[in-house]
């Protein structure tokens, strides 16, 4: 069962949080395997439509960039590559994109990442009252306002939720 409120030691992701005051609330969940944010989301009784998958891919050209999405969403690279001016965007391989976060797959923040990269968030999420993202490791998510992905990582806006 989750363990609600319980202290996670600091990542790179909660140490960014910190050092530009952002509040933020700490839930903890056992992380199974491929279980994804169906799994966070009930272990934790959060919407899965609140919990935001970060997740990393990258141009025609190999530049990398993070896409946050709905959990029970996906991501319509087509229409986000029309969106950005890209040719194309596909999901980076789980060792590419763990090399530009700095971030095991199934923890990856989109604070504090290894390396700076573009954010884009799915306009819709910047709608919710707050959201459930992952806070740097497996098993954890901090929950924080969404407004918070705009201001501290000038994510931009984009359409593109199937």
């Amino acid at each position: 069962m989750a363990k609600k409120g319980a202290h996670v030691s600091e990542t790179p992701a909660t140490q960014f949080l910190r050092r530009h005051g952002i509040a933020f609330t700490e839930h903890v969940y056992d992380y199974i395997e491929h279980g994804g944010t169906e799994e966070s989301s009930r272990q934790l009784g959060v919407p899965e439509h609140q919990v935001i998958k970060t997740l990393v891919m990258q141009d025609e050209r190999a530049q990398p960039l993070i896409v946050l999405m709905h959990g029970d969403k996906q991501v319509s690279t087509k229409n986000l590559a029309r969106q950005i001016g890209a040719k194309s965007i596909d999901p980076c391989k789980p060792e590419v994109a763990q090399r530009h976060s700095g971030y095991q797959v199934g923890g990856t923040s989109p604070f504090g990442t290894r390396k700076a990269m573009p954010v884009y968030v799915e306009e819709s999420v910047l709608a919710l009252p707050s959201v459930c993202i992952n806070g740097g490791r497996r098993g954890y998510l901090v929950g924080i306002a969404p407004g918070v992905i705009v201001e501290l990582l000038g994510a931009k806006p984009v359409a593109c939720a199937l």
